[in-house]
């Protein structure tokens, strides 16, 4: 079972930025689109971005209003997700998917998909 691990999120002031990445061990990346999401608590999980396996094309999300940026790395087996002007609205906690259905703005995890990892938290505060 693939276990993707995912980091860099933390807190931050309102306007500040973080890059958040997305690896997996003993599992190669390269061969997979991957998509990120995120959740708040009482809330489902939302596609936020994805990238296909040679980082070519990319999606996101329309609330995403060109703060975000996907790329991926993959001789370091990793995708990334920078994320600039953070809002409160921002904190969550963001994971990442392999094989997400991406359809223009609508970003999806494969239908029963279930090896979601830890996720990081990021938080938006003053």
């Amino acid at each position: 079972q693939v276990q993707l691990v995912e980091s860099g999120g933390g807190l931050v002031q309102p306007g500040g930025s973080l890059r958040l990445s997305c690896t997996a061990s003993g599992y190669s990346l390269a061969s997979h689109a991957v998509g990120w999401f995120r959740q708040t608590p009482g809330y489902e999980r939302d596609g936020v971005s994805c990238i296909d396996d040679r980082g070519r094309r990319t999606h996101y999300a329309g609330f995403v209003r060109d703060r975000f940026t996907i790329s991926r790395d993959n001789a370091k087996n990793t995708v990334y997700l920078e994320i600039s002007g953070l809002e409160p609205e921002d904190t969550a906690v963001y994971y990442c998917a392999t094989d997400p259905v991406c359809m223009g703005s609508r970003i999806s995890p494969q239908p029963g998909y279930h090896s979601w990892g830890q996720g990081t938290q990021v938080t938006v505060s003053s």
